[in-house]
């Protein structure tokens, strides 16, 4: 019984997210740095100029993991593209992300540490869930954010769409990029 409360709650939960539509202006990117697994300060203004998917994961979340392999192949395709990946790694130890996600899926983009969930809660929309923390909010969230540093497309956990979240971030990024 306590499985189908459960079921039901994550269902429910994700029914606002999915209502949320993913392509827009959502504003300008926060300013963050954040330090990747090697212990690098990472400027999210470095990457000016550029489209950024940001992907916002931790380790536990089954949403995140089924959308990694996808995350480095987006990075492949789209590398001539100037198109870059960041992966934002919510309140975990390094050791664990490197092996859980780095290791396991070969990321060849940066994954970044968001140790105490501030960066990841700094793109949750205010009216989304006001039950979460902010930073489980935007757990499995994509972002794009263009050249010029404006979110362009911003994906919620939706459970029962994920794939199609996918597919639309990329039909988005390929129809900024036919527009320069």
């Amino acid at each position: 019984m306590k499985k189908w409360i459960f079921a039901l709650g994550l269902l429910l939960a994700s029914g606002p997210l999915s209502a949320q539509d993913p392509v827009g202006d959502y504003g300008e990117v926060p300013a963050f740095v954040l330090n990747d697994l090697n212990g690098q300060a990472v400027d999210i203004e470095g990457y000016d100029g550029s489209y950024v998917v940001i992907h916002i994961a931790a380790t536990w979340c089954p949403f995140c993991n089924a959308e990694a392999p996808y995350l480095q192949q987006l990075s492949q395709e789209y590398a001539e593209k100037n198109v870059k990946v960041l992966l934002i790694d919510v309140k975990e130890p390094p050791e664990l992300v490197r092996e859980k996600l780095q290791d396991k899926f070969g990321f060849t983009f940066p994954v970044l540490l968001d140790r105490d969930g501030t960066v990841a809660a700094s793109f949750a929309p205010e009216d989304v869930l006001p039950d979460l923390a902010r930073d489980e909010v935007m757990l499995a969230s994509n972002l794009l954010v263009d050249p010029e540093g404006r979110i362009r497309f911003m994906s919620l956990l939706d459970s029962r769409n994920f794939d199609a979240k996918l597919i639309a971030l990329k039909a988005r990024l390929d129809e900024l990029l036919a527009s320069n």
